[in-house]
């Protein structure tokens, strides 16, 4: 699903992302762990072609994303397809706040995919079922919790039909009783065969979840493996030390 080969990238004088390589299999769930200015959040954004890299290439799903914005294939549009195929939830929940709950989730698949306003509503409302909050359809963002805001720009990812999804620390801004309901929702989405690459803090949800967890440092991946292992056998010394600080605090 995700072949990502020596990828680089720079702000200014620092030296974000370090060669990375990186595999994705369909169906997988790879949990991104590490400090606070790793590199995780920049390496998930050049995956969705938010941000450019200065050199390496990255497949998403057969697209092919090159060094300062290029694509491999000269078809107009790769990098909406990209972005079409990778749904995105980010930290601050990038609501649209002038429309209602259900009005968020239709507007892309009106726009974008050309569904029917009748096929947008009624998708839209199995997935606001989906994430439990099915009785707030009419209301506005404002009006809803941090956890349901969360779970509403879940939903609307999910409305494009996306093959993976990209979370960037999903539940970071969310006070801590509204942590679980956004986690479970991404449970259930993990249960049901998504692709998933996820950044978070959470370690206990992490354990449970993951395929895959790779210990990001310094813009390097510095070890990767299965949830067990990097979390009861970490190899790298400077994995033991982090897990050390976040397990134990």
């Amino acid at each position: 699903m995700i072949q990502i080969e020596k990828i680089n990238k720079h702000y200014g004088e620092l030296h974000v992302l370090r060669d990375i390589d990186m595999t994705v299999n369909k169906g997988e769930v790879v949990v991104l762990i590490g400090a606070s200015g790793s590199g995780k959040s920049t390496l998930i954004r050049c995956i969705n072609a938010l941000e450019q890299f200065e050199s390496g290439r990255i497949l998403v799903d057969g697209i092919e994303l090159l060094p300062n914005g290029q694509t491999g294939r000269d078809v107009k549009g790769t990098i909406r397809e990209v972005r079409r195929d990778a749904g995105m939830v980010f930290q601050q929940f990038n609501l649209f706040p002038h429309m209602s709950c259900i009005d968020n989730i239709t507007i892309g698949p009106i726009k974008v995919l050309k569904q029917s306003r009748a096929d947008a509503t009624e998708l839209a409302m199995k997935l606001l079922k989906r994430v439990g909050i099915e009785d707030q359809a009419q209301k506005y963002p404002s009006q809803l919790s941090g956890g349901q805001q969360q779970r509403l720009a879940i939903a609307r990812s999910l409305a494009m039909s996306p093959n993976l999804m990209l979370f960037d620390e999903p539940t970071s801004a969310l006070d801590p009783e509204m942590v679980g309901e956004v986690l479970d929702v991404m449970r259930e989405l993990a249960a049901s065969g998504m692709t998933m690459i996820i950044v978070t803090h959470e370690m206990g949800f992490a354990q449970e979840v993951a395929d895959r967890v790779l210990y990001m440092d310094k813009g390097a991946i510095v070890e990767e493996g299965g949830a067990k292992e990097v979390f009861g056998n970490p190899q790298n010394e400077r994995t033991k030390s982090f897990l050390a600080r976040v397990l134990h605090h």
